[in-house]
């Protein structure tokens, strides 16, 4: 009996750190130099824009710890830049342990979503993983064309539903700048669905309005 009301007490409490801790996105690439802290900043600028800051704590990392304490990329710091995003950045290694802080992992390509997979502590953590460009309203699922109506991280798209490298953001670390000006507009265009999937995951807590209730309001004169 005592150890029935210990374990509804317990649950009820994180049932209720849930409901007031930000949501925390942390995008991750290969050295964390490059393509997480582009999406890192503008994802960042998108929950800005959309006033929902105080709400939304967003990161990035790297699978690998090669750049530990370097700045971005100067090709990245560039052309975030030049697109009118703020960058301030200290490149660090993903660990295990942070999943249980974490509500999404936002991986860059196929290769990186397999290696967080295969770190997370468990299958809830490693459900989290999801890869950017799942998001991206022209990505479907099956065929060309717009996405489903759904954008929770649920209904996101995964690699044993379809091939997961199609909606890969290649790694312009090797190239020049119209590899990281290509990278950008990829990250752009996720970021809007992404935006819609955390708005209505906010919403599920009962912190804003989900996007249905936001089209409503929109709509009514």
């Amino acid at each position: 009996m005592h150890s029935a009301i210990a374990t509804a007490a317990t649950s009820a409490t994180s049932a209720a750190t849930s409901a007031t801790a930000p949501y925390r996105v942390c995008f991750v690439c290969t050295g964390n130099i490059c393509r997480s802290p582009m999406a890192e900043s503008v994802f960042r600028a998108r929950i800005e824009e959309d006033g929902l800051d105080g709400l939304v704590e967003v990161d990035s990392a790297g699978t690998g710890g090669w750049h530990e304490g370097d700045g971005a990329d100067p090709r990245t710091v560039a052309v975030l830049r030049a697109a009118g995003y703020e960058e301030d950045h200290s490149a660090r290694q993903f660990r295990a342990d942070w999943f249980g802080s974490l509500d999404l992992v936002i991986a860059l390509d196929d290769g990186h979503l397999r290696a967080l997979r295969r770190l997370a502590p468990t299958a809830q953590d490693a459900a989290k993983v999801r890869l950017l460009r799942s998001y991206d309203p022209a990505m479907s699922c099956d065929s060309p064309g717009p996405r489903p109506a759904s954008h929770s991280p649920e209904a996101a798209r995964s690699p044993e539903a379809a091939h997961s490298h199609d909606l890969d953001v290649p790694d312009p670390y090797y190239g020049g700048m119209a590899g990281f000006e290509e990278c950008l507009e990829m990250v752009e265009a996720a970021s809007e669905g992404l935006l819609v999937a955390v708005r209505d995951a906010l919403a599920a807590r009962g912190h804003v309005a989900g996007e249905a209730a936001r089209d409503t309001a929109v709509a009514v004169p």
